[in-house]
């Protein structure tokens, strides 16, 4: 009896254009029945459901805002597939693909991303370069503003602490005013 394995069945990480990629014609390889068509006589095969499903631990490790290495693997016109961990892949948008100083990355080049986007089902994990460096500055930004305001209320608390002085009170001028007090009079 034949069966079939569609090819979205044969691998959980990697992505199969042809079943060429991953066997031969003629090479024996696991399976598990997913499915009887008894009217139809075929059977739905899998691999990939003979291991446990690693998109469940892949999700807490490539959790949203982690930060993770990657190598370019391939340019398209929307974007590039980066070369992540464990073997998976994710996608980085082209407008989110910019060194910090300006330059596009190459092929072949090693970098941090930032996961921006993970669906589980669907297993895409979408990536951005430009996140793990532009919140570098915003942070570094906000850190120096919160600076900035703790000094300044301090100064405040300072401020209203002191004592208001008058050029009256200072003892160079206090007999100054006692005869401008008595002029007065």
């Amino acid at each position: 009896m034949d069966g079939l394995i569609h090819i979205s069945d044969l691998s959980w990480s990697k992505k199969i254009k042809h079943p060429a990629e991953f066997t031969k014609i003629g090479e024996k390889i696991d399976v598990v029945v997913l499915e009887v068509d008894i009217e139809n006589h075929r059977l739905s095969l899998g691999h990939k459901q003979l291991e446990e499903n690693p998109w469940d631990v892949f999700e807490t490790v490539f959790a949203v805002g982690t930060t993770h290495q990657g190598t370019i693997l391939a340019q398209t016109d929307k974007g590039y597939t980066i070369s992540l961990p464990y073997g998976i892949e994710g996608f980085c948008f082209n407008r989110a693909l910019q060194k910090e100083d300006k330059s596009i990355p190459r092929v072949d080049e090693t970098l941090a991303f930032r996961v921006i986007e993970f669906q589980k089902e669907a297993k895409k994990i979408n990536l951005s370069h430009n996140k793990t460096w532009q919140e570098t500055k915003e942070d570094e930004e906000k850190r120096v503003a919160n600076e900035e305001k703790k000094q300044k209320k301090e100064i405040d608390k300072i401020n209203e602490k002191a004592d208001k002085t008058t050029l009256g009170d200072l003892d160079i001028f206090k007999t100054l005013k006692k005869d401008l007090e008595k002029n007065k009079e």
